[in-house]
């Protein structure tokens, strides 16, 4: 379960919020040599100068089409520019329209991490009711683990609510 809200923290960590940061981009897969897909992030470094703007200096300059495509690629409506030996993207100013379709997209991953939170569950579940038939393992025992289990749920959801929350008041802040 912790696993998931890491995946759905680094997820939201990609979600523009009309401020640049270099984690926006570090998480783009670009065909880097021959059928080799990498991060950005291992390609290249990754700097907000300023809170309008990413610069992109990838270490071999040889990549510089590459990532320009894979950025162009990606979900993240972002247009970057070569400039000589790095890419520069300008973060445009979010519209009232484009933060409350963020919000949407928001909600939509804090939900797919509640359905991965569920999913684990369900797994952990279907293991102690295989329990219920060995030995030494009494009912008083399983409806404990039952209980343990969806307090522990309980925990990872309202930290998903949380990250959410965060996120959204990011998003909204002008």
């Amino acid at each position: 379960m912790a696993e998931v809200v890491e995946l759905v923290r680094e997820d939201l960590m990609g979600v523009q919020t009309g401020r640049a940061k270099p984690a926006m981009v570090e998480g783009v897969k670009v065909e880097a040599y021959e059928g080799s897909w990498m991060e950005i992030r291992e390609l290249a470094n990754i700097s907000a100068p300023d809170s309008q703007s990413i610069v992109i200096k990838p270490w071999d300059v040889n990549l510089l089409k590459k990532i320009e495509i894979g950025i162009n690629q990606s979900d993240l409506n972002l247009k970057p520019v070569v400039d000589n030996d790095l890419i520069r993207i300008k973060i445009p100013a979010l519209t009232g329209e484009r933060r409350s379709e963020l919000v949407k997209l928001i909600k939509q991953k804090a939900e797919a991490g509640k359905a991965m939170l569920r999913q684990a569950r369900l797994e952990v579940k279907k293991e102690i009711d295989r329990q219920k038939e060995e030995a030494g393992v009494s009912e008083d025992d399983v409806h404990q683990m039952y209980a343990k289990l969806q307090e522990i749920l309980k925990e990872f959801n309202g930290k998903l609510d949380e990250m959410e929350q965060a996120k959204e008041k990011e998003l909204m802040a002008i």
